[in-house]
Formats: structure tokens, sequence, C-alpha cells
């Protein structure tokens, strides 16, 4: 029993990357080395393509035929390198047999020239698909479609659809929802699989067509459609042009990498970039997209530490006050970045009304000033009774600074965060993207308030009213 443990052990921890490298690296004949290849998945064999060298993967192109290779190649984290590698005879035979959101992806990457003289060299079913999806923008839902998906019209009885549906599916992958068009070869509705099987031949076809399924134009903007096709949960959303013609379809695995893109971008905004990075990015390219932020942040840390400057007759007679600066200027940020995150994702709802973000900024000053309570009676506990005794001063100053940062936390965290609800709501009504304009703004208006309020009261209770 315990052999059988050991073996299944083995198994589930067997290293796939290293096992194809070494058949490739060995003297295997080409047809023999393909044939060992099939026993892995695609998606391992493209791990591995990582470990090769440039003339390994060269000779493992040469071995494969062009359904596998394009197979690999689309499970490659690094495809545009390896498709760069491809002879123009095969790049040209893979492009065709990739998903079509894969190779305009490729595509867009490369110059305008090279571009058109691989889509002229395509097959005439190929050309026109990808000449389709890459006639629009980058940031259009159009340009993710796919035209890998069953249509018939609704003029059909339950046999004849049964019939189109077997004939398409040998040529399309995505058959689990047919589409419907009307005599004018307009979007009519769609039919779920499992309907159409279980649906008796008398029964009329109109009876399992849903007319009121879910589509997008092909030319709206991703950030601005993504949310209404998550809410639909289906496999794949028709997209259409204006006049409601069928162009393609968007499926569940483009929409999930389309939301992981904008969830990646938006997460980037808020540290001031204006896309996400990734490894390949060139060094210049980085720094220029960080470096313009990065100054108008140096140009507002100045002018808050000129405030903070004001304030230095009371740093000079009790300096143990700069110790807990940093305390009242984090937890005043982290509220800040709290509420502003909040805001955010409710502003992606383009229909949230005037009255909900009121609500909205209200319950966020609710929130704040609740933390900021509970927080300001921990801090002057733990302060004061940390400058009393381990510091020895006397329990009338320890508690007045306590009692000053308290006061200051609860402060700083209501205003900051009022301030990160209603600062990203003002900049999405002056049709700025609140998430690029926000989180800079925020952090310097925050520190500002927080240094205002903790050195203000420092000075007016500890130095004007107690007169330390």
């Amino acid at each position: 029993m315990e052999e059988i443990l050991e073996e299944k052990e083995v198994k589930q921890y067997r290293d796939y990357n290293s096992e194809i490298v070494d058949i490739v690296r060995g003297n295997l004949a080409p047809k023999l080395l393909k044939e060992k290849l099939k026993d892995y998945h695609e998606n391992d064999i493209a791990s591995a393509l990582e470990l090769l060298k440039k003339e390994e993967r060269i000779k493992l192109y040469s071995v494969l035929d062009i359904d596998m290779l394009t197979d690999i190649l689309e499970y490659a984290d690094n495809r545009d390198i390896y498709m760069n590698e491809l002879n123009v005879r095969k790049q040209i035979r893979v492009l065709e047999r990739m998903e079509v959101t894969s190779a305009v992806e490729y595509l867009r990457g490369l110059d305008k020239k090279e571009r058109s003289i691989l889509i002229e060299l395509m097959q005439e079913g190929s050309k026109k698909e990808i000449a389709l999806s890459i006639s629009f923008d980058e940031d259009e839902i159009g340009s993710k479609m796919t035209t890998d998906y069953i249509v018939i019209p609704n003029t059909l009885t339950i046999k004849q659809a049964m019939k189109a549906m077997i004939g398409q599916a040998a040529e399309n992958d995505n058959i689990s929802t047919i589409y419907v068009i009307d005599e004018d070869k307009m979007f009519y509705g769609a039919i779920e699989l499992r309907d159409l099987i279980t649906a008796r031949e008398n029964v009329p076809l109109e009876s399992i067509i849903m007319t009121s399924y879910p589509y997008v134009y092909g030319t709206e903007v991703i950030d601005d459609c993504i949310e209404r096709i998550q809410d639909y949960s289906e496999d794949s959303i028709p997209v259409l042009d204006r006049q409601n013609h069928l162009l393609g379809i968007v499926i569940a695995q483009d929409i999930v990498e389309l939301v992981q893109d904008i969830l990646g971008d938006d997460y980037a905004k808020l540290g001031g970039l204006s896309a996400e990075e990734d490894l390949q990015e060139p060094l210049l390219k980085s720094v220029s997209k960080r470096l313009p932020w990065l100054i108008i942040l140096l140009g507002l840390g100045l002018f808050v530490s000129s405030v903070v400057g004001m304030f230095e007759p009371v740093v000079a007679k009790l300096a143990i006050l700069v110790s807990f600066q940093s305390l009242v200027l984090d937890m005043a940020g982290n509220v800040g970045t709290q509420s502003l995150a909040v805001t955010i994702r409710v502003l992606t709802d383009d229909q949230v009304s005037f009255k909900e973000k009121k609500r909205l900024i209200l319950k966020e000053g609710l929130v704040g000033i609740s933390n900021g309570l509970i927080l300001g009676i921990c801090s002057f506990l733990i302060i004061g009774i940390y400058l009393w005794l381990i510091k020895q001063n006397t329990p009338l100053l320890s508690f007045s600074i306590s009692f000053c940062t308290g006061i200051a936390l609860l402060a700083s965290m209501f205003i900051s965060s009022i301030v990160g609800t209603f600062v990203p709501i003002i900049f999405k009504q002056l049709k700025v993207d609140p998430a690029v304009a926000s989180g800079p703004l925020i952090t310097t208006m925050n520190d500002l308030t927080a240094v205002v309020v903790y050195y203000g009261l420092a000075w007016i209770l500890l130095i004007r009213v107690l007169h330390f």
C-alpha cells in the first residue's frame, strides 16, 4: 500500500519541463520525437520552450505539425518571440489556425507593412476574419471577438436546426450556444445546445429561442461594457455591428482575461501609472510612465514639507512629537486609499445616481470616524502609558501628547475618508479618469490634513494652554 502511495506521489510531482527538454535535446528521429511529445499537454510543452535555446526551438518547430505547433503557441507566454523565430510561410499557417484574438494580438505588434503582407498571404477565410477583427481599435470589444460559432436562421424546424448545428460543429469549437438570425441576417436570439437536443420535433423552434439574449456592439469601448458582460455570466456574448448584424462572439475565456487586464490597469493607475507594466517593457518606457507623476508628487511633497516647517517652534520645544508623526500620516493615508478603492469600484457603474453618491460619501465618513474613534482611543492609552512608564515623562505630559495623537488620528481618518470618496467623484464629473488623478492627489491632501491637525493641536494644547 505504501509503495502505491509513493508511486502516486512521484507522478504528482513529475518535472514535465525537464522531461520535455531532455526529449528535445536527445537524438531521437523526428517522427519518434513528435510521438514522444504527444504524451504531454501543449501547456507543458509551451512552458518548456523557455528552457530551450533558439536553435533547439527551431529544431522543434520543424518536427511538429502545424496544428500541434499552433496549440502549443496558444499557451506560450512569450508567443511573439517564438512566432518571430518561424519563417514567413509557417507564421502564416500558424496564424490561420490560431484563435482570431491571439492572431490579432500578435499582428498588432508588427509594423504596418509586415502586418499587411502576412494578412494578404493568408487564405481568404482567415484573411476576412482577421481583417474584420483588426479593423477595430484595441480598446473596442470587437477587437476581442472570434467568428468561431454556430449560427442558424430562425425559419428552420427543430430537425433542420439540429442538422445545421451538426454540420457546423465540425468546423467550430464553441457549440454550447447556437446563435439565431432572421431573414434580414440580423441578430434574433440564441438557443442553448441542451434545449435544442431535448426539444421535440413537433415543437416550433421559436419556443426555445432566447430573444432577450444579451449582446454588445463591436465599437463599444471594453471598459464601458465589460461589467455588463460579466453580469450575465454566459459562455459567450454576441458582437453586432450598428445595423444589428452578427459579426462574431466574445468567449468566456477572453472575458476573464479582459477583466484581469482592466484590474491590473486600475491597480497601476492608483499608483499614478498610465497602464500596467510587464517584464518585457523597455526601461526608458517604464521610466517615462512613472516620472511625470513623480515630479508632480515631488512638488506636492515639498509643499507639505514647507507646512511642517511652519511648526518648527513646536518641534523645537517637544521633539518627542516627531516620533508619532508617521503614525498619524500612515493611518490617514491608509484610510484614504481604502475609501478611494471603494469609490473607484462604485464609479465603474455609470448608472450610479447622485443620491447614491451622496450616500456613499456619508457612509465612508461614518466608517472613517468610527474607525478613527476606536484607533484614537487605543493610541491615546498605549502612547500615554508608553511615554509615562517607559520614557519616564510626567503623566500630564505623556497623556497630553497621546491625547493630541488620538485626536489627530480621529480627525485625519475622518477627513481622509471623506476626501478619498469625494475627490474621485468630482474627477468623474469632470470627465477625468479618477483612478489616475485621485491617488497621488489624495495622498498629498491626506498628508497635509494630518500634519496641520497633529501639529496645530499640539501647538494649541501643549504650548499655548499647558505651556510645556
